[in-house]
């Protein structure tokens, strides 16, 4: 069954309207409908149900990531985006994905995650004490950004104020849809470019100089007598810049969005935020899916939810859909941090392409809002929220907040030489060594 819904109307999005055009979809049995794209595309399936979802996403040997890409646009021909799809992990299907798979989870083992632990602590109340006595901040640039963007840095060993640059870069390469970071074709190429020379220069340090730190390991890695090669790195350095920066700071905006609507939860949560901590975390992510979808493509027929799906037929998983299913959760438009179970789809679904930093974002989001609720407990909307013009990224560009100034703990920042990942050196753009701090 097709329904007439426009699902390139990046204003509608932007207006935040994509909600009820997704519910219409989902909420129309069979929950699977024939999307008519115009000119922008041969139509595809909306998958909007979340057993459904998990469906595709089990089957990644019939719906593949690598044939058309994950994005629902159709890949212009003739048209450079300096991304190799074949390299890029988000890209692959089995055995290939499996196997490079393998070698970068390496780099997110526990151990990894853990030594970043007290480093993220000391960033985290820096971060705060910015702005603590000021009474005002801009949420998004001041506050959720910073943490992902430093724990990038230290994971992978670059100098604190480079932060800027992946920031920059990756805006230019994913947000062409929103006029506030629109560029041109070349000037994406340029940003791409620059980010994968950045790659290069990071790789060519560690070679020289290994530190303890994930460019170290998964350069040096074997697996089955197989490593990365350049062009595999440079894709997982962008994956990682993209997925590490944009998913986890929105999940902390549209979090503090949430209890800004649900004051009664900020209440119960900054009563006891170790008691609540967990669920809350885990209804964050629900709340906020930031990736709104992905695209897949069916190697051959294939029935799901009674719909047959043909061989070549390009499917997307509404995941922002999936978890507003009240077949799945009860009462799903409530935000609540006691919600359990909570089986939510917010890092990926399942299947061989769930996240692989779900327990980096997963820290990452409980410091910030532990912090905030200890040092900021009465914060508060300050202005108008402005929302990011995509129908990929669930975004958050603004959000002015305000609350009683508090004083600064005058937190010192920590020395690289004593950080978490032990880094004796950081390679800077063009190879350059840098142990400078912001």
């Amino acid at each position: 069954m097709a329904i007439d819904v426009d699902l390139w109307d990046m204003d509608a999005f932007q207006r935040q309207e994509h909600h009820a055009m997704l519910e219409q979809l989902r909420e129309t049995d069979p929950g699977i409908h024939w999307v008519d794209e115009g000119d922008m595309g041969p139509g595809f399936w909306a998958i909007t149900r979340l057993e459904h979802l998990r469906e595709v996403n089990r089957h990644a040997e019939i719906f593949s990531s690598n044939k058309g890409g994950t994005q629902m646009q159709e890949p212009e021909e003739g048209v450079e985006t300096g991304i190799d799809n074949d390299s890029l992990m988000l890209m692959m299907d089995p055995p290939k994905h499996t196997r490079y798979r393998r070698i970068v989870s390496r780099g997110f083992t526990p151990r990894m995650i853990n030594l970043l632990e007290d480093y993220l602590q000391n960033r985290t109340d820096m971060i705060l004490d910015k702005v603590c006595e000021k009474g005002r901040a801009e949420f998004v640039t001041e506050l959720s950004a910073e943490l992902p963007l430093q724990a990038i840095a230290e994971m992978v060993g670059i100098p604190l104020e480079d932060r800027t640059k992946i920031f920059d870069w990756t805006n230019k390469m994913i947000g062409a849809s929103d006029p506030d970071f629109m560029a041109s074709e070349e000037e994406v190429m340029t940003a791409a470019t620059e980010l994968f020379m950045y790659s290069r220069a990071l790789q060519e340090d560690r070679r020289n100089k290994p530190a303890d730190d994930i460019i170290t390991t998964l350069l040096s890695v074997d697996v089955d007598g197989e490593k990365l090669d350049e062009t595999e790195f440079d894709m997982f350095f962008l994956l990682l810049s993209v997925a590490g920066n944009e998913t986890t700071r929105n999940s902390i905006t549209w979090g503090m969005k949430a209890f800004f609507e649900f004051p009664d939860q900020w209440e119960k949560f900054r009563s006891d935020p170790d008691r609540y901590m967990d669920t809350t975390v885990e209804e964050i992510v629900r709340w906020a899916t930031p990736v709104l979808n992905f695209r897949r493509q069916a190697l051959r027929d294939h029935e799901v939810g009674g719909v047959t799906i043909k061989e070549g037929d390009r499917v997307v998983m509404w995941h922002i859909a999936a978890t507003r299913d009240p077949r799945a959760f009860d009462d799903p438009w409530t935000f609540d941090i006691e919600r359990s179970p909570n089986d939510h789809i917010g890092f990926g679904g399942g299947g061989p392409h769930f996240c692989l930093g779900a327990n980096l974002a997963r820290q990452e989001i409980r410091l910030m809002f532990k912090a905030i609720a200890e040092r900021l407990p009465d914060i508060h909307l300050d202005g108008e929220i402005r929302f990011l013009r995509s129908n990929f990224i669930g975004g958050i560009k603004e959000m002015p907040v305000a609350f009683t100034p508090t004083p600064s703990t005058n937190t010192k920042p920590m020395d690289r030489l004593g950080s978490a990942a032990g880094v004796s050196g950081t390679a800077g753009y063009g190879g350059e060594v840098d142990r400078g701090d912001s």
